[in-house]
């Protein structure tokens, strides 16, 4: 370095994350290193200019010809081109490291800045102070306003105000703005950030709900090349201001419009017919939504992937018979109709037909639903993962034992409160080779039988028992979650061969079911949720994590409890299953309503899915 470095702001204090973007829709400068202005090359002296190429080369006349000068001396790695430097400094995750980069020159210091800037982190409001501190200087050493290409307040949200996100209103290249469950932030400071952000790709302010139409008509009018909006719960929007987004914000993928009740078919329709790009949607409890919207988004939309309508009850058959005949969206992954209690069989099948590569479906308190239904549902053959149809009361065996035939790659499932369910269907689940999930709460009618069905399961390939002390295990079992509350026929028996032979168990439900209702498990069962009644309270059994290992542990140091070799095996294994598996596809998370008055469990999520403001593409 020839000459002092200037004194930069102290930004070591800031958090960095280098790691690209995920998401490779947007063309945004977070896709790949982060943009630089270009700076002149500093010129380099021939390293042996001056010398005699005829010189002997046993040595020199002088040791004044082997003289070098300060310019020539300049250390090669200060060389390098802009690009391989902006490369090798992207690399550094810790904000120290790049600090201690920028100090080693000028050079350096220009392209590592805008790295270190890029996604500043307020995670605490001393961080905060000294980014708004920073960015209020009169004179920075760096423009680092421009450098800022992502916002995120959420980690201070209770305190966020008007006054806390007027000194960051300055920077108007910001790409992704997060201000999730900042109820404190009204239009005012809200309009300050989205004036002129002509670069915003994508806004969450989910839960805002001071948040008017105001802030929408700005948003229209100003950042027109908005891809992802998140306004989950901001009951203050009217459904003019969203048609005035939709008008104008014509590259919308991603919309989230949780909770926001007062929207109309109106607003749903406007953006079906100007935003033909969108990925995903979510409507879930838009009540006020119906059939017609529905239509044209799926006509309109043939890159849709994930339509989520939960409880919009006016919802009925029309919204999907009425779509254009011989029609296929081959791109419709994600389907969730929760408490759409009007559909029908008829529905399903058209849905079916349409959508043939639909991989999580969501039918849940969907109550006209029957058996023509899952048979329906079971064309999907490989292609499906995820099944909710809880409280879908009139399925029988016969249609799940269908289902299971044509649909071997089924991860998570979930049956409960269908009563008319046995072992019959529970058996045949178990054949499930990737079975990681399943929901059966309230399914009264099965026995021991169907838990030892889902213990015992095994390929043909892995026949083998394996004996450890006094217990027998048979290894492969993917189990992670078993929801058996209320079914009251269950012993403790087959619940310890459960916990012994599935051994990547996390989580078992047992609400209600008498063999558990023992003083001696409460160590390990969790804390009941505290809406619960006194009743509730009493039969509440539920073991996460180190709870079902503890109960694990417990139970098998008991007097004996019965053995797995009076089981006949022969009532798990059926020779007509097809257990091949040629391969496998990801499953992305859905919302998915639990039996609000079963054992008050989480629903049955996706593990794999990776979701964040705006949800996750499937693959």
């Amino acid at each position: 370095m020839r000459g002092p470095l200037p004194t930069m702001a102290p930004i070591n204090t800031i958090p960095y994350r280098a790691t690209p973007d995920p998401e490779g829709d947007s063309q945004s400068s977070s896709s790949n290193s982060p943009a630089r202005q270009d700076y002149a090359e500093e010129s380099d002296s021939a390293f042996y200019a001056g010398n005699n190429d005829s010189q002997s080369s046993i040595g020199v006349g002088t040791f004044q010809d082997m003289a070098v000068s300060g310019e020539i001396c300049e250390p090669p790695a200060n060389r390098l081109p802009a690009e391989v430097l902006i490369g090798i400094f992207s690399k550094l995750t810790n904000p120290q490291d790049l600090l201690s980069c920028m100090v080693v020159s000028k050079r350096w210091a220009r392209n590592c800045v805008d790295l270190l800037w890029h996604r500043p982190a307020c995670t605490t409001w001393n961080k905060h102070g000294f980014i708004c501190r920073t960015l209020s200087l009169e004179n920075p050493y760096f423009a680092y306003r421009d450098f800022i290409k992502r916002l995120n307040l959420a980690a201070l949200a209770d305190g966020v105000n008007d006054g806390s996100v007027q000194p960051l209103s300055v920077c108007t290249r910001v790409e992704r703005l997060t201000l999730t469950n900042c109820d404190g932030l009204t239009d005012s400071g809200l309009i300050g950030l989205l004036s002129g952000s002509k670069n915003l790709l994508a806004l969450d302010i989910s839960g805002d709900r001071q948040i008017t139409a105001a802030s929408m008509m700005v948003l229209a009018e100003d950042c027109k090349r908005l891809q992802g909006l998140n306004v989950s719960g901001c009951i203050k929007i009217s459904n003019e201001a969203m048609i005035a987004v939709a008008d104008n914000c014509k590259f919308i993928k991603r919309l989230k419009l949780n909770d926001c009740e007062q929207l109309e078919d109106s607003a749903i329709s406007r953006f079906a017919q100007n935003c033909r790009n969108i990925l995903e949607i979510d409507l879930h409890q838009c009540r006020m939504i119906g059939n017609t919207p529905v239509t044209e988004l799926l006509s309109n939309g043939q890159s849709l992937r994930e339509l989520r309508l939960a409880n919009c009850d006016l919802i009925a058959d029309s919204a999907f018979l009425n779509l254009p005949p011989n029609q296929t969206y081959e791109h419709l992954r994600i389907l969730d109709l929760t408490s759409c209690a009007r559909l029908t069989d008829r529905a399903i099948e058209k849905i079916i037909d349409f959508a043939p590569r639909l991989r999580n479906l969501v039918f849940a308190k969907c109550r006209n639903l029957t058996d023509a239904a899952v048979i329906a549902i079971s064309k999907l053959g490989k292609n499906l993962h995820y099944l909710h149809l809880g409280h879908c009361g009139h399925i029988t065996d016969a249609s799940v034992v269908k289902l299971v035939q044509a649909c071997n790659r089924i991860r998570y499932i979930d049956l409960g409160c269908c009563v008319h369910l046995t072992d019959a269907s529970v058996t045949k689940l178990a054949s499930l080779p990737k079975l990681r999930r399943i929901g059966l709460v309230k399914c009264s009618n099965i026995t021991d039988e169907s838990v030892y069905a889902l213990a015992q399961y095994r390929s043909r390939q892995d026949r083998h028992h394996v004996r450890v002390g006094d217990e027998i295990y048979l290894p492969g079992s993917s189990l992670e979650r078993v929801h058996l509350s209320y079914c009251t026929n269950l012993t403790l028996n087959s619940i310890v061969v459960l916990l012994n032979n599935c051994q990547k168990l996390t989580h078992l439900s047992l609400t209600g079911v008498q063999a558990f209702l023992r003083p001696d498990l409460e160590q390990f069962c969790r804390e009941a949720p505290s809406e619960f009644t006194e009743h509730q309270r009493s039969v509440f059994c539920v073991f996460s994590g180190a709870g079902v290992t503890g109960l694990r542990r417990h139970l098998n140091h008991l007097p004996a409890h019965g053995s797995m070799d009076d089981f006949d095996q022969d009532t798990v294994e059926d020779p007509d299953d097809d257990r091949t598996m040629t391969g496998m596809m990801g499953a992305t998370a859905i919302n998915a309503d639990e039996d609000a008055d079963a054992d008050g469990d989480e629903e049955l999520e996706d593990i794999d899915g990776n979701v964040g403001s705006f949800g996750g593409p499937a693959t």
